[in-house]
């Protein structure tokens, strides 16, 4: 059957090339409809971009912003945003991408807002919602909290210091040896950052967080090794 996701994309390109771009629009449409409801779309964004380049081609301007607009919101695609913006009037497109960038800052998944804030980039409101919802950051998405962390820290190292310390947390409170090291270097980090963090608010100082790191996990020796060399 044609209409799935994992040959669709390909099929359609064929005929899209061959400016068969009905033929193409059919064969997509079917395979997106197939995948409704599904938990895991395969190669959802290959499909998507040429269910996106057959709308242009038929001129369905009006459908294909509003595809694009859906998915954003789904899933914080930065390509989807841009191409969403690029179709909108002069201006409006400002107003527009305040909105989405709102959206985004407000987004239930944390990783996925910040992520997508820093790569946008929109450091401040990166650093807003890492600051405001330290609490629900997930020290295990190594990438994502690293990453960012390297980003905002010049300009917002309050931030950056929550992330690391985040990851520190998850290593030692899950007894991840593997990642002593890594720890190690992100709590040297906090320690960088601490000269120039002037306020903490509601979070405790450098100097209160590596107390209790020592009172809770002072007999995780390996890690403390590394720390005091």
């Amino acid at each position: 059957m044609l209409a799935c996701g994992t040959i669709a994309p390909d099929v359609a390109r064929r005929l899209l090339d061959a400016g068969r771009v009905d033929e193409a629009f059919d064969i997509v449409t079917r395979a997106r409809n197939a995948e409704d409801g599904k938990s895991i779309r395969m190669f959802g964004y290959d499909l998507d971009a040429v269910y996106e380049e057959c709308l242009e081609k038929q001129g369905k301007t009006e459908e294909l912003t509003a595809h694009l607009r859906r998915t954003f919101e789904q899933t914080l695609s930065a390509p989807c945003l841009r191409k969403y913006l690029k179709l909108l009037p002069d201006f409006d497109d400002i107003e527009a991408e305040e909105a989405a960038l709102d959206f985004a800052e407000a987004y239930p998944h944390l990783g996925m807002a910040i992520s997508f804030l820093v790569n946008w980039p929109s450091l401040g409101r990166a650093a807003r919602i890492v600051v405001a919802r330290a609490e629900e950051l997930n020290g295990d998405s190594y990438h994502t909290l690293t990453s960012a962390a390297d980003a905002l820290e010049a300009e917002h190292p309050l931030a950056a210091t929550l992330m690391r310390r985040a990851m520190v947390l998850d290593t030692l409170t899950g007894g991840k040896s593997t990642r002593y090291r890594h720890a190690a270097r992100h709590l040297a980090e906090c320690r960088s950052c601490d000269a120039t963090i002037t306020d903490y608010g509601d979070h405790p100082s450098h100097a209160e967080f590596f107390e209790m790191l020592r009172k809770e996990h002072g007999r995780k020796h390996g890690f403390w090794r590394l720390v005091d060399s």
